[in-house]
């Protein structure tokens, strides 16, 4: 029988009278253990204290589909398996395989079952090996399920317990202040045996969405939640949770009830005995992102959304001052939490979390030229019907081929400006695989499948992979090269901890700088980049070396005297000084 510490079952009948005050919360509490600690398991006597040794500075992680590597012979796991061992092994600790699931659309974020592994790519035991050597991220899809399921069939044909698992709507409610993410109508008129129904889908009539006002639909999940950590899971990325409870009449995003979900969900991953961390994605405006810290009980991590569009237009313009001014404004994570940085995903540059910091006039430069690039652009609905632009798609290696002048020799500098700048911020660094490979636009996907989002979802051939990897002149095998140097050289310095005190330094608008230090305070880093195309110098005094000391640029090599010349910064040249290596 499982033990129940007396914090436990508190802790849950408070998170679940917020969230079903009509019923039974005892009733519920012990609904939710059974369900996340099924049979003979114990939780943790107690939680696990908020704090700092979930992560460290040598943490870093892969993002990539399952089949990202295929040959037509092999499972695309096995492949997977290989590249990560061949190329990445001692780099990345840790990687996210999205989502390995049956699924009918939305490359696996239309799941049919959520306890399987997509034949296509392998079975449990092929991911299970990949989670013995790397911290492995997997999806919990938990906003929506693919409409030719077994959920969704059941509901269809008045099934228990599905005849109660999907949000019904009808066309005269009033949905006007509904944010969605997409274009397409909000509601899909079925035929079930109950007769005529609206269902809601928020991203597609093919990814209906869950009724999480049924506790029956959150219990199911936490039962998943609990599968794939049996199967190896150590990091749950809760999908497009922003959107997970609806209330007619409001925005239907981001409800307290959402919160108090996500609350529960992360008071189960502090009792776990295995260490468990809880991501949020939420592509959203950077205050509305940063709720689901909530205060230090909700996500152990959030995606840093507004970093890639802030970030590409810095690049593009050769200033950061806007990436300097949202960066100056942004909290330290606090205690037990981290930012998770990014510059590129399976999706696209989201332009929401850039609303309130680019100008709008500005918004468009980027927008131009992410389109001169090969770039597509994916809108949204409005509330009063007009549309916006949601993300940008391409890949970021080609979002990198030039600036708002046009196109340049600088494309590969540009972009490993890019990188070292998203591996110095306070955080863990997440880095898709394409971004690793130098991949370009995936043109004939976009073509093949009629989404844009294909563009940056590129399936290597396996063994032409390899070839351009064992060829140093290849564009793939440099940045590889490049980007793994930069890695290992960040995994080595304590003041990069994911917690480590960061300042944004007040430079030449041409230069995006911050200083770091590590938790014990034995060690400084002043992380510089040039994000423009200029021959720029700094005065040491600028940035305030301590002067007695040693200092060294870890990138070059080269020392750094206190009291010296003029610092050099090459176009796209980065400089991360430290007075210890």
């Amino acid at each position: 029988m499982t033990t129940i510490s007396p914090n436990l079952k508190m802790k849950l009948r408070d998170l679940l009278e917020q969230i079903y005050p009509a019923l039974d919360q005892d009733h519920l509490a012990h609904e939710v253990i059974t369900a996340f600690w099924p049979e003979d398991m114990h939780p943790r006597k107690r939680s696990r204290v908020p704090g700092n040794k979930l992560w460290s500075s040598k943490d870093v992680m892969v993002i990539t589909y399952g089949n990202s590597f295929v040959d037509g012979t092999h499972k695309p796991l096995d492949l997977l398996n290989d590249f990560l061992k061949r190329y990445l092994k001692g780099y990345v600790n840790s990687v996210h395989i999205l989502p390995f699931f049956p699924f009918t659309s939305d490359d696996g974020f239309a799941v049919t079952d959520y306890r399987a592994v997509n034949s296509h790519l392998g079975d449990w035991a092929d991911v299970e090996r990949i989670a013995s050597e790397f911290k492995l991220m997997s999806d919990l899809v938990l906003n929506h399920v693919s409409s030719q399921g077994k959920w969704f069939n059941g509901y269809l044909q008045g099934h228990e317990p599905y005849d109660k698992f999907f949000f019904e709507a009808s066309p005269n409610d009033d949905l006007s202040e509904v944010v969605r993410p997409r274009t397409s109508p909000l509601l899909r008129e079925v035929e079930t045996a109950n007769g005529t129904r609206h269902v809601w889908c928020t991203f597609s009539h093919d990814q209906v969405d869950v009724d999480f006002s049924n506790p029956e639909v959150l219990l199911e999940f936490i039962r998943i939640m609990r599968l794939h950590i049996d199967h190896g899971v150590r990091i749950i990325r809760l999908d497009a949770v922003a959107f997970i409870w609806k209330e007619l009449g409001t925005n239907c995003i981001h409800l307290p009830e959402t919160h108090a979900i996500v609350q529960l969900m992360r008071v189960l991953c502090d009792f776990a005995v295995e260490p468990i961390i809880l991501l949020t994605e939420t592509n959203v405006p950077n205050v509305e992102n940063l709720s689901y810290f909530g205060n230090r009980n909700e996500a152990h991590a959030i995606y840093n959304f507004s970093l890639p569009p802030l970030l590409l237009h810095a690049l593009m313009s050769g200033t950061a001052e806007h990436l300097h001014r949202w960066q100056a404004t942004m909290p330290p994570a606090q205690l037990g939490c981290a930012y998770l940085n990014f510059t590129a995903s399976h999706d696209g540059i989201g332009m929401r979390p850039a609303e309130g910091i680019l100008p709008p006039e500005e918004k468009e430069q980027v927008i131009e030229k992410v389109r001169d690039f090969g770039g597509r652009v994916s809108m949204r609905a409005l509330p009063d019907g007009g549309e916006a632009p949601y993300e940008l798609n391409i890949t970021w290696f080609d979002a990198m081929k030039g600036t708002f002048e046009g196109e340049d020799e600088f494309q590969v500098d540009r972009f490993l400006c890019s990188q070292t700048i998203a591996m110095a911020l306070e955080g863990i660094p997440a880095i898709y695989v394409h971004s690793l490979l130098g991949t370009p636009n995936d043109q004939q996907g976009v073509e093949k499948t009629g989404v844009n989002r294909a563009i940056n979802r590129h399936r290597w051939d396996y063994a032409a992979l390899r070839e351009q990897l064992d060829d140093p002149s290849s564009v793939h095998a440099q940045v590889l090269r490049q980007m793994k140097r930069r890695i290992d050289v960040r995994c080595a310095q304590e003041a990069f901890h994911p917690n480590g005190t960061q300042f944004t330094l007040h430079l030449d608008p041409r230069i995006f700088g911050i200083w770091r230090q590590s938790l014990n305070r034995d060690q400084s880093i002043f992380a510089l980049h040039n994000v423009s195309k200029d021959e720029l110098s700094i005065k040491p005094m600028s940035i305030n070396l301590i002067g007695g000391e040693d200092w060294i640029d870890l990138l070059s090599g080269e020392p750094i005297h206190a009291n010296g010349t003029d610092i050099p910064m090459r176009p796209y040249q980065c400089r991360w000084i430290t007075n210890r290596r």
